[in-house]
């Protein structure tokens, strides 16, 4: 943590079709909220690619290595070059173990208005750990396919603790535990068991449950309201974090973090939308969303607590908006409609 007044810099990724333009919003409205942020601006992805001949420069590393925070665009994966995605190649590369989503209801009039959820999925293993391979049979060498599903102890284990200490940091009243033991009951079960666990540490202070991740998926649009902090693997995670951004208006309000023991990257997660790159109408709100967690991280709350109020007031009132939320306005017009928010 930091104090509010000291300068501190991070690592800026504009990222690949959209990333500059809302990458330009935000910086924009962090500046006018007078943020003491210094940028160190480096590049990945297809911009990467062309720039620098390797979607994952070793100048980006070093850059986040040594500032330890980053704030990250959307970045295409190239097609057959490189990692099969830049984004996991960073997670490893920094052990980003814990991906944070919040999704919390900002539109008026929305189906599901109660909405508060933040959903913590294990980053590092699962089946997302890449372990697979072919099996040939009776001459064919690609007769079956086999994934493997990795659960270790000491990966659940400090994924439900980070869960239980983020939900007794942010005043949160409930840890749900989502798995599939009933089925898996090795991999998922073992999840299960170190997850019971670590939730007795916690008890009497944090209210703990366990959920079938197919009842989960249910539950979460029958009565979101019911659902506080979820805790899951990577494979889970990744389902439901796109289920629970639908609740409060689709991923251009979707921020993520992907957290480590030394290193944090905040992102937006929707993607790079080619198809209105430069059209100056993409929606920062995702990866201003990401940059007030970003903040928070920094030890800089005020500041994230008056962006966040700022965005929430703009879209509550309605007039200026993208048109991915039904509106007209410009990328540049929603961020100046949010400076005009900020107090």
């Amino acid at each position: 943590m930091m104090s509010e007044t000291n300068v501190r810099t991070v690592t800026l990724i504009p990222g690949d079709g959209i990333g500059p333009e809302i990458t330009a919003a935000v910086r924009r409205i962090l500046e006018a909220a007078g943020a003491p942020i210094a940028w160190d601006v480096q590049v990945a992805g297809l911009a990467a690619l062309d720039a620098k001949n390797t979607p994952l420069p070793d100048e980006t590393l070093a850059s986040i290595r040594r500032h330890k925070v980053a704030l990250k665009g959307p970045l295409a994966t190239p097609v057959g070059v490189g990692f099969r995605s830049v984004n996991v190649a960073l997670r490893k590369e920094f052990d980003l173990y814990a991906n944070v989503r919040p999704a919390r209801s900002l539109l008026p009039h929305s189906c599901f208005p109660q909405v508060d959820i933040v959903l913590i999925r294990e980053n590092t293993e699962g089946l997302y750990s890449g372990v697979e391979h072919y099996v040939g049979i009776a001459g064919d060498p690609r007769a079956a396919a086999e994934s493997v599903m990795i659960i270790t102890r000491f990966g659940a284990e400090r994924i439900v603790r980070y869960a239980f200490e983020y939900a007794r940091r942010h005043g949160r009243r409930k840890v749900t535990l989502v798995h599939k033991a009933n089925i898996l009951k090795y991999t998922q079960g073992l999840f299960l068991d170190v997850g019971r666990e670590v939730a007795s540490r916690y008890a009497g202070e944090i209210e703990f449950e366990d959920r079938i991740i197919d009842a989960t998926a249910m539950q979460l649009v029958l009565d979101p309201a019911r659902f506080d902090v979820i805790v899951t693997e990577n494979m889970f995670g990744d389902i439901l974090s796109d289920e629970i951004a639908g609740l409060v208006g689709g991923l251009g309000l979707a921020p993520g973090a992907n957290i480590g023991q030394e290193v944090a990257i905040f992102e937006a997660v929707h993607g790079t939308a080619p198809d209105i790159a430069g059209r100056n109408i993409a929606n920062p709100s995702a990866l201003l969303l990401a940059a007030t967690m970003m903040l928070e991280h920094l030890g800089l709350v005020e500041h994230a607590r008056r962006i966040a109020a700022a965005l929430e007031a703009t879209l509550r009132e309605g007039r200026v908006r993208t048109p991915d939320l039904g509106g007209d306005a410009t990328t540049e017009a929603f961020a100046e409609a949010v400076i005009g928010h900020l107090k």
